[in-house]
């Protein structure tokens, strides 16, 4: 009996031993939205995404959000991570550049990421960065290919360095295989506005544009229905939204694999990997790459793509990133 005693006191320790053990071994990621919230359809929805699917795959991680209505909300949204002692904040967007580096520089000891912003240069911030002028100059080339009235649309949600490579790398890619194109331009200053984007794509329809790209966010969903609506081809960004959004007018999508980068940089925290600075995902890595719905592309034209994808890849061609290699690009005037 007291053989039996002596063992069951044993397991109950063990047990108790275990319990804290585990909890120290939990990997706590939080994530803040920009303003286009976490059902955007587009990055922040692909970061969320991208955590969950870490989470489930290793129980270890534990994995929240918190979403951005104003940006008043970033600096609130990112202190209550560190309140509630999260290993790793990733930021969302390069609009919470400002809130992200005033609260690494006041916390040293918490690690950040943010997505799509390299002007944080810290210790305790890595910079997770995207080729996405890549991207959007294969969907160039296929909207420039596909195109009949030669006239292709381009809505962006903000005027930015970092947005500025979507519409340097389109309309490089369109004017290659079209160059008596036209490209329309609208800068939507607003990555939220559903209603805006779907003005602004029946606009551009109206002037003769059977293609429209947008790098917009939850602007761009109305854009795309918009497409839906007039019968004309759309292009979608960051996820393969034909999928995401059900819209079987989007031919394809430049996607960015924010996903892969917020698991990543997570993977690293675990693992005591962490590093800062600039973290560049491109099409070598997989970091960015068209759909994988692209079987309304004509085959000529894929072929296309896959031959400049294959080009850029061994560094035989370069994309321009620089608004004065093109400019046809005008909303940075």
């Amino acid at each position: 009996m007291k053989k039996i005693i002596s063992v069951a006191l044993i397991l109950c320790l063990a047990l108790m031993m275990a319990i804290p053990a585990m909890a120290e071994g939990t990997v706590k990621i939080g994530m803040v939205t920009d303003v286009g919230g976490v059902n955007d359809n587009s990055f922040n929805q692909t970061s969320w995404e991208g955590l969950k699917a870490l989470a489930e795959e290793d129980p270890s991680f534990e994995v929240n959000y918190l979403e951005s209505k104003t940006d008043a909300d970033y600096q609130t949204n990112i202190n209550t991570f560190i309140d509630e002692g999260y290993d790793l904040i990733i930021c969302v967007g390069y609009m919470l550049a400002d809130a992200t580096r005033e609260a690494a520089e006041d916390n040293p000891d918490q690690l950040f990421a943010i997505i799509d912003d390299a002007s944080i240069d810290l210790p305790n911030v890595a910079c997770l960065m995207f080729a996405q002028e890549q991207a959007s100059y294969l969907v160039g080339l296929v909207a420039g290919s596909v195109t009949q009235s030669k006239t292709v649309g381009y809505i962006q949600g903000m005027v930015s360095d970092s947005m500025n490579l979507f519409g340097i790398g389109f309309i490089s890619g369109v004017l290659e295989t079209c160059p008596e194109a036209t490209v329309l331009q609208y800068n939507a200053n607003n990555f939220g506005d559903i209603a805006g984007g779907a003005t602004a794509a029946k606009d551009m329809i109206t002037k003769g544009a059977d293609v429209i790209y947008h790098a917009a966010g939850g602007t761009g969903i109305g854009a795309m229905n918009a497409c839906a609506e007039e019968g004309i081809w759309g292009i979608g960004v960051d996820s393969d939204q034909a999928v995401v959004l059900g819209n079987d007018r989007i031919i394809t999508s430049a996607m960015k694999r924010v996903d892969t980068a917020s698991q990543d940089i997570s993977k690293a925290v675990k693992d005591g990997a962490f590093t800062p600075g600039i973290h560049m995902y491109d099409l070598s890595n997989g970091g960015v790459d068209i759909a994988p719905t692209r079987d309304q592309i004509p085959a000529d034209v894929l072929e296309k793509v896959e031959a400049a994808k294959a080009a850029i890849i061994a560094g035989e061609k370069t994309v321009p990133t620089d608004v004065a290699d093109v400019p046809e690009f005008t909303l940075d005037d």
